[in-house]
């Protein structure tokens, strides 16, 4: 069973409806749980090394080192996550982070901990986060119906901006009290609630009856599927037009708090804290605004409403209202966060839905490690007002260049439309023989040719994102009115999985949109080419 049980007895129009459902909810307060670990984790490591050293880059450099693996593993570790089980990727990545946590723990209470220690470290439980990411984010349509896969991804930004206001403060409180190997303790322990989760949740899954797929096949598939799939590559594009520049608050926040503000961790926590409140507004208003607002419009809006706040903030002394600006933007940080993501979620079909998370996180990571380190770096070299006015000066632009980028709100059908016949053949055949050629011969009208060319441009993107490596469509000289469709796939074994599942419901429409155009007279006719049984063997 892939849904939870429950489904049909949620309540209707609520924002919080995914919560109703039993094992959604225990994975939900777990991760809740885990958040808090993290951001508690991420005051005492910033802290650590601002007392130590006090250098701005190595500052930076936290946020650095706990997103850079992502930019790294999260596009393998997205491989991993569609092609085996992914509640067993998911309990590793928490022992990992486990081990890190608990080491961190230990050499801090013994005193044999530097800052580039911290960093180190910090990278691991980034390698875990990495690790985690692409399952986690893969597994939320197979926790609610469908249609609550919005709500579902507000509430997963609901949970880390929920963290963000109660475990920076808290982090900021133990260490005040119990220096930073408390926090990592904590931090530590936190990953055992989501152990427990996934222990209790079984998960049944039909198995592949192709088995499943190699990992370099499968990590080209990914490739092929996002780079032919133009609502995923908006998407993409917004995403890297808002976090590099975004990155800069995150990184740079302790600094403003310390050399602005004049505030220590307990007050750093509390600026953390007032983000995460915004982050919770934000979701009690989502509902609204999206029955009132393209996802253009939020994203925009989002966009320019932190940009903002990161301006006002450079300029700010006071901490109060730094704490307002800051709520501010996590109602922004909310909102462009979630439209992102259930985007990515509601387009991306099942069979490899982990691979384009993984590469959404790893822009989405890799800008935040990247542009932190930069921003670092920048601050060295000029003040932190001027290198918070330039971000947010590059995201305000890059709100404009993102008009360009029209993410869609129409709906598609991305469920399994295995409606191709499975092909009759003489020769045998394995798995990695090929490449295989398909050709398909079509009779066309005359006066049906311009609408049948169209239609088969977007029939051309379906079998390149479902595993043809190349497509040409040819008309027949001698007789204008038949066309010829050719692409070729990499193996008999790609192949097969275009008619066991890759297709959906709407590659289904888009074919049958080109076809309605066909001369009812004649059928169209399918071969399949393999290499000279010579060459094969």
């Amino acid at each position: 069973m892939n849904r939870l049980e429950g489904v049909g007895t949620t309540v209707a129009g609520s924002a919080w409806q995914p919560l109703h459902l039993r094992v959604f909810r225990a994975l939900w307060l777990a991760q809740f749980v885990s958040n808090i670990g993290g951001w508690m984790q991420t005051v005492g490591a910033q802290w650590l090394i601002t007392e130590q050293m006090g250098s701005v880059a190595l500052i930076a450099l936290v946020q650095t080192a706990a997103s850079l693996p992502v930019l790294l593993l999260g596009i393998p570790a997205g491989v991993l996550a569609d092609i085996v089980d992914r509640r067993r990727q998911l309990l590793f990545s928490q022992f990992l982070m486990f081990g890190a946590a608990g080491l961190l723990f230990v050499l801090t209470a013994l005193g044999h901990i530097d800052a580039y220690a911290v960093l180190l470290l910090t990278f691991v439980l980034g390698c875990g986060s990495a690790l985690m990411s692409p399952a986690w984010q893969a597994i939320q349509p197979d926790l609610v119906p469908r249609e609550q896969i919005p709500a579902a991804a507000a509430l997963g930004a609901v949970s880390m901006n929920l963290a963000r206001a109660v475990g920076p403060a808290l982090g900021g409180v133990v260490v005040a009290l119990a220096g930073s190997a408390a926090v990592f303790a904590i931090n530590a322990v936190s990953f055992l609630a989501t152990v427990a989760a996934l222990v209790s949740w079984h998960r049944g899954v039909a198995p592949d009856p192709l088995g499943a797929e190699r990992a370099l096949p499968a990590l080209g598939a990914g490739y092929r599927y996002v780079r032919n799939a133009p609502r995923i590559r908006r998407v993409l594009g917004r995403a890297l037009l808002f976090v590099p520049a975004a990155a800069a608050l995150w990184a740079l926040l302790p600094v403003v708090a310390q050399q602005q503000l004049g505030l220590h961790a307990a007050g750093y926590g509390v600026l953390l804290g007032a983000v995460g409140i915004g982050a919770v507004l934000g979701a009690l208003l989502l509902p609204r605004l999206r029955a009132r607002l393209s996802s253009n419009a939020a994203l925009a809006i989002g966009t320019l409403i932190f940009a903002g706040a990161m301006a006002v903030l450079a300029v700010l002394h006071i901490p109060w209202l730094a704490g307002v600006v800051l709520v501010l933007s996590g109602v922004a940080w909310l909102a462009v966060l979630s439209t992102l993501n259930s985007q990515m979620q509601v387009t991306a079909p099942a069979w490899v839905r982990a691979r384009a998370l993984a590469i959404y996180l790893t822009i989405f990571q890799g800008g935040t490690a990247i542009g932190s380190a930069i921003w670092g770096v920048i601050t060295n070299v000029i003040s932190l007002q001027n290198t918070l006015l330039i971000a947010a000066v590059l995201l305000a632009i890059g709100s404009l260049v993102g008009g360009r980028l029209a993410v869609a709100d129409t709906a598609l059908d991305r469920s399994p439309s295995p409606h191709w016949p499975e092909p009759v053949m003489l020769l045998d055949t394995s798995k990695t023989d090929g490449p295989v050629l398909v050709t398909i011969s079509y009779h066309v009208p005359a006066d049906r040719t311009d609408a049948f060319i169209q239609a088969m441009d977007a029939v051309r993107l379906s079998r390149l994102r479902t595993g043809a490596l190349q497509w040409d469509l040819y008309q027949d000289g001698a007789n204008p009115e038949v066309y010829l469709e050719v692409y070729m796939t990499a193996s008999w074994d790609e192949h097969l999985r275009q008619h066991g599942g890759r297709l959906t419901g709407h590659d289904r429409a888009l074919e049958q949109q080109a076809r309605s155009l066909l001369n009812p007279e004649f059928t169209f006719e399918v071969t399949h080419y393999l290499p000279a049984r010579g060459a094969r063997s």
